[in-house]
């Protein structure tokens, strides 16, 4: 008795493991899109009323969803070799060193179509160096949500993306 069920337990496993179902339908193709990330350079505007500068809207060269984490960076310079950049994630406060605690910060603003850059402190903005607000250059990566979690670097999304800075679209004025 023992041997027919044995027999009957090994050839009932054997049977349920060696049955196939019906192939589900074609799935499309995947791709698992990271980042897409484009350089702009702006000049500022401005704005008397409300004592800040702002930038032209700058609008995406691909399609962005609203539920796309928008990321910016500002080009620092080059690092100590200068085939690196420094790029400073916004917002970038700037601190003066004259015990007045005057400073001023980039900042952008966002929609799914377009990104506008901008300057704001707490003293006379036009005050400050025309260095400071002309030929500013910005990386903006747009980044699916579930991975802007991570709060990735410039660093990070280029690497994601496998790409180096040569790659990155640059938009002009």
């Amino acid at each position: 008795m023992k041997n027919i069920l044995l027999f009957l337990a090994l050839s009932s496993t054997i049977f349920f493991t060696s049955c196939e179902g019906d192939p589900g339908p074609p799935g499309q193709d995947g791709g698992l899109l990271l980042a897409q990330v484009f350089e702009t350079t702006v000049n500022y505007q401005y704005d008397a009323d409300f004592n800040n500068y702002y930038s032209r809207l700058v609008s995406y060269p691909f399609t962005v969803y609203e539920s796309d984490v928008v990321l910016a960076y500002r080009f620092a310079g080059p690092d100590v070799d200068p085939t690196i950049d420094i790029w400073t994630p916004l917002p970038q406060s700037i601190f003066y060193n004259d015990n007045t605690g005057d400073f001023f910060q980039y900042n952008f603003n966002h929609t799914f179509q377009n990104v506008q850059f901008t300057i704001e402190g707490n003293f006379d903005l036009t005050m400050i160096n025309s260095d400071d607000r002309t030929n500013q250059t910005f990386r903006i990566a747009v980044v699916p949500a579930e991975f802007a979690r991570t709060n990735p670097s410039m660093d990070d999304i280029l690497e994601l993306m496998e790409a180096n800075g040569s790659q990155i679209e640059k938009i002009e004025p």
